[in-house]
């Protein structure tokens, strides 16, 4: 089967990776909610929470409707250098969200909070993370996210 350059240009495009998320998927323990508001307006509410809540915000894309935390200490509410073990693991989270367009006007959001019950620069970072437990400071901060965010974009009718 001979393939034209037109053929050959719109397969390239089709295999190009066009968004900045991770290629992982969230952890199955991560909080899902569905809101009335598309996945820009979502992303970028979520930013501005986090950033008030005294997070920093590593990685933000509203087009692509993700965003990253740097590690945050949930007792001193301080960002934690990546490359030390600052505090209690169970309290030093990340806190991910995948806000993904669902129903006509709906985003179904996904808000990961994890830790590591290890630093090993050896390996990748994602390898070593857990899902922050229910109960602890880093679980009961996503919950407080979700209930934020379905407070100002209500919820499924």
């Amino acid at each position: 089967m001979r393939r034209t350059p037109a053929a050959l240009a719109a397969l390239a495009l089709a295999c190009a990776p066009g968004t900045t998320r991770p290629a992982f998927r969230p952890l199955p323990q991560a909080l899902t909610a569905e809101l009335r508001a598309a996945p820009d307006r979502v992303t970028t509410e979520i930013s501005g929470w986090l950033q008030a809540e005294g997070l920093r915000v590593e990685w933000a894309s509203p087009r692509d409707g993700y965003l990253e935390t740097a590690w945050f200490d949930t007792e001193t509410r301080r960002p934690v250098d990546p490359g030390t073990e600052a505090g209690s693991p169970a309290r030093t989270v990340k806190i991910r969200c995948w806000a993904d367009p669902g129903r006509p006007g709906m985003t179904q959001l996904t808000v990961e909070a994890v830790y590591r019950p290890i630093y090993d620069p050896s390996r990748l970072e994602r390898d070593l993370e857990l899902a922050v437990p229910l109960g602890q400071e880093g679980h009961r901060l996503a919950e407080r996210l979700i209930t934020a965010l379905r407070d100002k974009f209500g919820g499924p009718p």
